[in-house]
């Protein structure tokens, strides 16, 4: 899912190159949810990995 952030910022600045401001808008606002999910996501897996602590062998 983190290549659709990455996908939308390439079209986004894309589009602003080429003058399109709607699709630049809407590709910024997408790519910007999808990387705060992505960075939730992050920390949460982040959080858990360091609450679970090593495994005894």
């Amino acid at each position: 899912m983190l290549q659709w952030a990455l996908i939308f910022l390439v079209v986004a600045v894309i589009a602003g190159a080429m003058g399109f401001g709607g699709i630049a808008i809407i590709s910024v606002e997408l790519a910007r949810i999808l990387f705060f999910v992505f960075l939730v996501l992050f920390v949460v897996s982040l959080i858990a990995g360091l609450l679970r602590g090593r495994p005894t062998v």
